[in-house]
Protein backbone atom coordinates (compact mmCIF):
# COMPACT_ATOMS: atom_id res chain seq x y z
CA UNK A 1 0.00 0.00 0.00
CA UNK A 2 1.13 3.53 -0.72
CA UNK A 3 0.82 7.01 0.96
CA UNK A 4 2.18 10.39 -0.65
CA UNK A 5 2.34 13.58 1.45
CA UNK A 6 3.60 16.53 0.10
CA UNK A 7 5.63 19.11 1.90
CA UNK A 8 6.41 23.14 0.70
CA UNK A 9 9.82 23.95 1.67
CA UNK A 10 11.33 26.98 0.78
CA UNK A 11 13.02 26.46 -2.51
CA UNK A 12 10.95 23.16 -3.95
CA UNK A 13 7.97 21.39 -3.50
CA UNK A 14 9.24 17.59 -1.55
CA UNK A 15 6.64 14.54 -1.61
CA UNK A 16 6.94 11.84 0.64
CA UNK A 17 5.64 8.32 -0.59
CA UNK A 18 5.36 5.60 1.93
CA UNK A 19 5.74 2.25 0.17
CA UNK A 20 5.48 -1.14 2.33
CA UNK A 21 6.32 0.91 5.17
CA UNK A 22 9.70 2.35 3.46
CA UNK A 23 9.32 6.33 3.39
CA UNK A 24 10.85 7.61 0.24
CA UNK A 25 11.02 11.11 -0.54
CA UNK A 26 11.21 13.22 -4.30
CA UNK A 27 11.26 16.42 -5.10
CA UNK A 28 8.71 17.28 -6.91
CA UNK A 29 9.82 20.23 -8.98
CA UNK A 30 13.00 22.20 -9.69
CA UNK A 31 14.82 25.40 -9.43
CA UNK A 32 17.18 24.74 -12.64
CA UNK A 33 15.15 26.71 -14.71
CA UNK A 34 13.83 30.08 -13.03
CA UNK A 35 12.76 33.93 -14.60
CA UNK A 36 16.43 35.02 -13.29
CA UNK A 37 17.99 32.40 -15.59
CA UNK A 38 18.72 29.02 -16.30
CA UNK A 39 21.15 26.41 -14.45
CA UNK A 40 22.64 23.66 -16.93
CA UNK A 41 24.22 20.56 -15.27
CA UNK A 42 26.46 18.51 -17.57
CA UNK A 43 25.88 14.76 -17.83
CA UNK A 44 29.58 14.19 -16.20
CA UNK A 45 28.32 15.80 -12.90
CA UNK A 46 25.58 13.51 -12.75
CA UNK A 47 28.00 10.24 -13.91
CA UNK A 48 30.30 11.16 -11.23
CA UNK A 49 27.25 11.91 -8.37
CA UNK A 50 25.67 8.10 -9.29
CA UNK A 51 28.64 6.67 -9.62
CA UNK A 52 30.19 7.49 -5.60
CA UNK A 53 26.98 6.92 -5.20
CA UNK A 54 26.51 3.96 -6.24
CA UNK A 55 30.01 2.58 -4.82
CA UNK A 56 28.36 3.36 -1.37
CA UNK A 57 26.02 1.11 -1.11
CA UNK A 58 27.78 -2.29 0.57
CA UNK A 59 27.96 -4.91 -1.53
CA UNK A 60 29.16 -3.35 -4.68
CA UNK A 61 32.39 -4.27 -5.73
CA UNK A 62 33.15 -2.26 -8.58
CA UNK A 63 31.40 -0.59 -11.67
CA UNK A 64 31.60 -1.27 -15.33
CA UNK A 65 31.61 -4.07 -17.76
CA UNK A 66 35.02 -6.37 -18.16
CA UNK A 67 36.58 -4.16 -20.91
CA UNK A 68 35.69 -1.18 -19.32
CA UNK A 69 37.86 -2.23 -16.05
CA UNK A 70 40.82 -3.19 -17.59
CA UNK A 71 40.72 -0.17 -19.21
CA UNK A 72 40.61 1.46 -15.86
CA UNK A 73 43.08 -0.54 -14.14
CA UNK A 74 45.70 0.38 -16.98
CA UNK A 75 44.39 4.00 -16.82
CA UNK A 76 45.38 4.00 -13.07
CA UNK A 77 48.62 3.13 -13.43
CA UNK A 78 49.50 5.78 -15.90
CA UNK A 79 51.23 8.82 -13.46
CA UNK A 80 49.27 11.76 -14.37
CA UNK A 81 46.54 10.46 -15.59
CA UNK A 82 44.03 11.42 -12.59
CA UNK A 83 43.60 8.14 -10.74
CA UNK A 84 40.34 6.24 -10.29
CA UNK A 85 37.36 6.92 -12.41
CA UNK A 86 34.28 7.42 -10.33
CA UNK A 87 32.28 7.91 -13.00
CA UNK A 88 33.13 4.64 -15.00
CA UNK A 89 29.96 2.24 -15.65
CA UNK A 90 27.33 4.96 -15.36
CA UNK A 91 25.94 6.42 -18.38
CA UNK A 92 23.49 9.22 -18.20
CA UNK A 93 21.00 10.94 -20.36
CA UNK A 94 20.47 14.85 -18.95
CA UNK A 95 17.65 16.87 -20.00
CA UNK A 96 16.84 20.37 -18.13
CA UNK A 97 14.77 19.05 -15.44
CA UNK A 98 15.35 15.10 -15.70
CA UNK A 99 17.86 12.71 -16.20
CA UNK A 100 17.77 8.50 -16.47
CA UNK A 101 20.69 6.62 -15.23
CA UNK A 102 22.48 3.36 -16.37
CA UNK A 103 24.43 1.32 -14.20
CA UNK A 104 26.95 -1.92 -15.16
CA UNK A 105 27.30 -3.17 -11.81
CA UNK A 106 30.08 -5.72 -10.01
CA UNK A 107 28.70 -7.33 -7.20
CA UNK A 108 29.91 -9.29 -4.52
CA UNK A 109 29.34 -13.23 -3.96
CA UNK A 110 26.18 -13.96 -1.44
CA UNK A 111 24.81 -10.41 -1.90
CA UNK A 112 20.68 -10.73 -2.36
CA UNK A 113 20.84 -8.76 -6.17
CA UNK A 114 17.16 -7.81 -5.53
CA UNK A 115 18.24 -5.92 -2.13
CA UNK A 116 21.10 -4.57 -3.60
CA UNK A 117 19.20 -2.95 -6.61
CA UNK A 118 16.75 -1.35 -4.83
CA UNK A 119 19.65 -0.15 -2.44
CA UNK A 120 21.37 1.05 -5.35
CA UNK A 121 18.25 3.12 -6.78
CA UNK A 122 17.35 4.54 -3.56
CA UNK A 123 21.36 6.02 -2.84
CA UNK A 124 21.50 6.91 -6.52
CA UNK A 125 17.76 8.64 -6.94
CA UNK A 126 18.36 10.39 -3.72
CA UNK A 127 21.91 11.81 -4.41
CA UNK A 128 20.99 13.17 -7.62
CA UNK A 129 17.57 14.67 -7.13
CA UNK A 130 19.45 16.03 -3.74
CA UNK A 131 22.71 17.44 -5.24
CA UNK A 132 21.25 18.63 -9.07
CA UNK A 133 17.51 19.11 -8.45
CA UNK A 134 17.44 17.04 -11.49
CA UNK A 135 14.43 14.32 -11.49
CA UNK A 136 15.51 11.16 -11.89
CA UNK A 137 13.42 9.29 -14.18
CA UNK A 138 14.75 5.98 -14.14
CA UNK A 139 17.71 3.98 -12.21
CA UNK A 140 18.57 0.78 -14.96
CA UNK A 141 20.95 -1.84 -13.10
CA UNK A 142 22.95 -4.54 -15.25
CA UNK A 143 24.91 -6.92 -12.94
CA UNK A 144 28.04 -7.71 -15.37
CA UNK A 145 29.87 -10.03 -12.92
CA UNK A 146 30.40 -11.93 -9.26
CA UNK A 147 33.13 -10.71 -7.40
CA UNK A 148 34.80 -13.43 -5.39
CA UNK A 149 37.12 -12.78 -2.75
CA UNK A 150 39.19 -16.00 -3.56
CA UNK A 151 39.90 -14.53 -6.83
CA UNK A 152 41.96 -11.64 -5.37
CA UNK A 153 43.99 -13.92 -3.02
CA UNK A 154 44.98 -16.44 -5.78
CA UNK A 155 46.16 -12.89 -7.92
CA UNK A 156 48.01 -11.68 -4.81
CA UNK A 157 50.10 -15.05 -4.52
CA UNK A 158 53.87 -14.68 -6.18
CA UNK A 159 54.34 -16.80 -8.98
CA UNK A 160 57.79 -17.14 -7.88
CA UNK A 161 59.59 -17.92 -4.47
Amino acid sequence: MSTTTTEKTAHARHETQEHDGAAVSRRTSTELVTGQGRTSIADSVVRKIAGVATREVEGVHNLGSGGTRAMGSLKQRIPGSGGRNVAQGVAVEVGERQTAIDLDVVVEYGVSIVDLAQAIRGNVVSSVEGMTGLEVTEVNIAVDDVHIAEDDDEEKQARVQ
